[in-house]
């Protein structure tokens, strides 16, 4: 065993089959007997073995070895030993086959998506799409960029994804990687919806897990599965030495924009995670900034060869790497009817400046924004706008602006060229000082809103209220519970304030709270940190812009937050427009009620309104309008000017107009698509059907029930269960083994719920819907104390396994069937230079030497299943039928090796087409060439290489009492 963690990086192709070691086989490792869960290759230690133990020394514990630094010794298949199985029904030879079948994973050439109809969520085939583009084999491993606009549901489509790299062996060690105020709602979502644990680490985590660990362990192998804030691992210089001698299956990265802006922090950690991750999913609804260039390096992420020209592209030459859609995409729009309440118009309300704000507006505009003739006070250009932007939000924010900006002068110590703006500052701060909420018109106006909208003590409505500015923020935390009518306790837990300052904790409290219907918070004041990535729309479906920012994208970006997937209601918006009869005022109808009106029609009209100005960036937006505004530029003339200046740039115009024509967008009527398809295909076609996974059982319940039975008959005592067979609920205490288990799910949830004392599961969609539902209804936990039972889920694989050690080592069970002779059942397994399958058979193998590849048929026509009787007699003794074992595995070998070549036919193809565009791929640098050759070698390794894996499962034997046959020799 070791605690080293070694590298997975692509090796040369095999020889030979050695170092296979299929899930769900048994190994013998240090004198001791252990259950595969996954291997992998690695480039200097061999095979990497995750097992869990057999024998009674090490029974259900976890362990890793290395063929370089251990003997792991793989059952040979022609010393099987044979045993009768004696139980009812056959059934724990049918368990047996199930579990090896559900441990088995699914090859590199099954493209179809195999789980996506078990999870809690609606069957939306737009939401499965990234997930069978990922699995297409365009792309040599499962990378993409997910850049659907707000509210399509991007959490869901990751979650379809991880979950079909772990039932392929390609998700075991997952790093999800988010802003942090979004760390526990995505946590949530995954487990949830998919029982896909993941364990959220800060710093504080990492530090903890330091101090229980030896010296020198890298703290990112103590859990599997986990999930980690940005700005936690963009800190390289403290954790950057760990990153880099740890792999990943997947890795996700949310909010992928924030990677472009090479040398930054953000960017530095991507290029540490990409070259070390079999899969890694981008996800972003604006992962661009305008340039082609700076997208084309987020797109060299995933695959480094992918563009050319970083200047010169169109969105087709990178389809296979992303998708884009929105929410008035044609599958979209179909598939989303009724589900989807569609927005309501964006509101202006009007408030006319109270006496006291005319004065501030009469100052502006004679001293620091005196229109074309005149000359601001102020010799920052931008600084006047600064102070109209505070004074239209609140007195609050200006006071707090016209205060640093007159220390920052008093600083500079330049009498002679700060004292007219320090005079002018000074004047204005005279103007503010004894403004209270009396004199604001904004806040009479909000007051009126709210209430309009039903937000006070006797009401369960909600509101999200956005602004821009900290001070305005919190100063509306202080007055605005009283005016609504909040007393006491009431008015402290009535009003929530969000923003960038508060910790991680605090930012994700928020955020549950306000989703918990029976919380006693009615209004969320927050800031702009909450227009990114944050589900609001839970309870509310009400926003306010207290003020607007001057961005089309951030407009969006905050009305994304109610209006998403989910939204049972319609989004209603009202932004607070402040009026003045000032001449040359520069009040809220200058530009924030023109930047309403044009993004409510762009969204109608394009889905987006990211497109509109052609500059992509929330902050580009805001600076450049500034600088028209100054230039004398209206707000459209500014808007149109930039698109028109985008639209000349034709290189930027070829990328860009492709990239919003929503790449990957499907029609919805797909009727006549080949499901067998799956090479070549655009990323528009979606594949029809589901994999062909083989089952005994006819569900994931009845194995589940027989399990049960069969490891625990006495399940009512030893693990006190209770079954309701009206709702399918299962209630149990979960025994040591699972206990130990349950460290792999998120510590809150296994606290609050109480999981190590009592496990609630189900296999009841509805039941578990409900659940989740009344979680959110909760004021104590955001966590469901009803978890649905998917393939996925802890209950179900730690069953599976119990069910695989009951079988001793080099052990497979006779099963008397309606066969004419004995057949052997044998799974043959191909793998490629990393140790991944890609081709899975399962073979009955007769004494004669036929072969057959489709063994559940096999046992379906012998009559083997749950209603089938056990005679407790075979035609033969063990040692008989021991002996055919050997010429069955050279029959089985022969068949697969005849059809090898057809098999690997559809994966050698679009692994030929990579190589011959990375052919074509010409870096000047010897970097670029070390990375054209690295890619050339992870290629070759995806080919299937060596003998195939064999494994001896069990036999089938005639009845030899069955009517008609004839009486045994023995």
């Amino acid at each position: 065993m070791t605690a080293q963690q070694s590298s997975t990086a692509p090796v040369g192709p095999r020889s030979d089959g050695e170092d296979q070691f299929p899930a769900g086989a048994q190994v013998f490792v240090r004198d001791e007997v252990w259950l595969v869960r996954n291997s992998v290759r690695t480039e200097h230690d061999g095979a990497k073995v995750d097992v869990v133990g057999v024998s009674d020394f090490v029974r259900d514990q976890e362990a890793v070895f290395f063929t370089g630094l251990d003997t792991i010794e793989l059952i040979d298949p022609r010393r099987t030993k044979l045993v009768r199985d004696e139980s009812s029904n056959f059934r724990r030879s049918r368990l047996f086959l199930e579990a090896v079948l559900r441990k088995t994973p699914l090859p590199q050439s099954e493209r179809r998506l195999a789980l996506a109809d078990s999870f809690l969520l609606d069957s939306l085939p737009y939401q499965r799409r990234p997930a069978e583009l990922a699995l297409s084999g365009r792309n040599l491993r499962p990378r993409l960029l997910i850049a659907d606009v707000v509210g399509l549901g991007k959490t869901l489509e990751i979650g379809l994804t991880l979950a079909e790299l772990i039932r392929r062996g390609r998700g075991e060690r997952i790093l999800v990687v988010t802003p942090q105020h979004v760390l526990e709602q995505f946590q949530h979502e995954l487990w949830t919806r998919f029982a896909i644990p993941l364990v959220r680490l800060d710093s504080v985590g990492i530090e903890r897990i330091q101090r229980e660990i030896p010296a020198g362990r890298n703290p990112f192998t103590y859990f599997k599965r986990v999930i980690v804030s940005i700005d936690t691992l963009k800190n390289t210089d403290q954790y950057k030495h760990h990153l880099e001698r740890i792999n990943w299956d997947a890795v996700v990265i949310d909010e992928s924009h924030n990677l472009i802006n090479r040398g930054s922090l953000r960017n530095q950690l991507a290029q540490i995670l990409a070259p070390r991750t079999d899969a890694l999913i981008l996800a972003s609804a604006t992962p661009h900034n305008g340039d082609a260039k700076s997208f084309a390096e987020l797109i060299g992420l995933l695959d480094p060869a992918a563009i050319r020209d970083p200047e010169h592209y169109r969105a087709e030459d990178i389809e296979h790497l992303f998708i884009r859609r929105t929410k008035i995409s044609p599958e979209v729009r179909e598939q989303m009817k009724g589900q989807w309440a569609d927005r309501g118009p964006s509101q202006s309300v009007r408030c006319a400046a109270t006496p006291a704000e005319e004065k501030i507006f009469e100052e502006l505009a004679a001293v620091w924004l005196p229109g074309e003739n005149g000359t601001s006070v102020s010799g920052v250009p931008l600084f006047p706008y600064t102070l109209l932007k505070s004074f239209l939000s609140s007195h609050a924010a200006l006071r707090a602006t016209v205060t640093a900006r007159i220390k920052t002068l008093e600083k500079k110590d330049e009498p002679t060229a700060t004292r007219a703006e320090l005079a002018a500052l000074r004047t204005l701060q005279e103007l503010v000082e004894p403004l209270t909420e009396a004199d604001s018109a904004k806040f009479a106006a909000l007051v009126e809103q709210l209430k309009a909208i039903g937000i006070g003590p006797k009401s369960d409505a909600r509101v999200v209220v956005f602004s821009e500015r900290v001070q305005t923020l919190e100063w509306l935390r202080t007055v605005l519970p009283a005016a609504l009518g909040f007393r006491g306790r009431e008015a402290a837990e009535s009003t929530r304030v969000m923003h960038g300052g508060l910790s991680d904790e605090q930012q994700m409290q928020c955020v549950e709270d306000f989703g918990l219907a029976d919380a006693p918070v009615r209004v969320l004041l927050t800031g702009d940190v909450a227009s990114e990535g944050v589900n609001l729309h839970r309870q509310c479906h009400q926003l306010i812009h207290y003020d607007v920012p001057w961005s089309l994208i951030r407009i969006e970006q905050r009305n994304g937050r109610i209006d998403r997937y989910g939204q049972a209601h319609q989004p209603q918006f009202r932004a607070l427009i402040l009026t003045s009869e000032v001449e040359g005022a520069k009040d809220d109808t200058v530009v924030a009620e023109r930047l309403l009106d044009r993004e409510d029609q762009a969204h109608r009209a394009l889905g987006t309104a990211e497109a509109v100005t052609g500059l992509y960036r929330a902050e580009a937006e805001e600076k450049s309008l500034i600088q028209d505004l100054l230039r004398g530029r209206t707000v459209d003339e500014s808007l149109d000017a930039h698109r028109a200046e985008a639209e000349a740039d034709a290189a930027m115009d070829d990328f860009l107009a492709d990239f919003f024509g929503s790449v990957g967008d499907a029609e919805p009527d797909t009727e006549d698509a080949d499901p067998q398809d799956t090479e070549g295909r655009g990323a528009g076609a979606s594949a029809q059907g589901n994999a062909a996974v083989p089952r005994l059982f006819t569900s994931t319940a009845e194995f589940l029930d027989e399990a049960l039975s069969e490891v625990f008959p006495d399940a009512t005592t030893s693990l006190d269960l209770h079954r309701d067979t009206e709702s399918g609920l299962l209630s149990f205490r979960p025994p040591t083994d699972l206990v130990h288990r349950l460290k792999a799910l998120p510590l809150d949830y296994v606290r609050e719920q109480r999981l190590r004392e009592r496990l609630l599961v189900t296999f009841n969609r509805r039941l578990a819907e409900h659940s989740l539902k009344r979680a959110r209804e909760s004021s104590t936990s955001s966590w469901p104390e009803i978890s649905l039972l998917t393939d996925l889920h802890p209950v179900v694989e730690w069953l599976t396994d119990k069910v695989l050690v009951r079988l001793g080592r080099q052990e497979a069970l006779i099963i008397t069937a309606d066969v004419p002779e004995p057949t052997y059942l044998v799974q043959g397994v191909y793998s490629n230079a990393l140790g991944r399958p890609t081709v899975v058979k399962w073979m009955g193998v007769t004494r004669g030497g036929t072969v057959e590849d489709d063994m559940v048929g096999l046992l379906r026509r012998s009559g083997v299943g749950p209603t089938m009787a056990n005679p407790m007699r075979h035609s033969e003794p063990a040692t008989t039928l021991e002996a055919g074992i050997p010429d069955a595995l050279t029959a089985a070998e022969r068949f697969l090796d005849r059809h090898r070549d057809a098999w690997d036919e559809p994966l050698r193809k679009p692994i030929d087409d990579y190589k011959a565009r990375l052919g074509d791929w010409e870096q000047p640098t010897l970097a670029g060439e070390r990375t054209k050759k690295s890619l050339a070698s992870l290629a070759d390794s995806l080919l299937t290489t060596g003998r195939p894996l064999l494994r001896v499962l069990a036999v089938l034997v005639p009845d030899p009492e069955a009517p008609g046959r004839p009486p045994s020799a023995s």
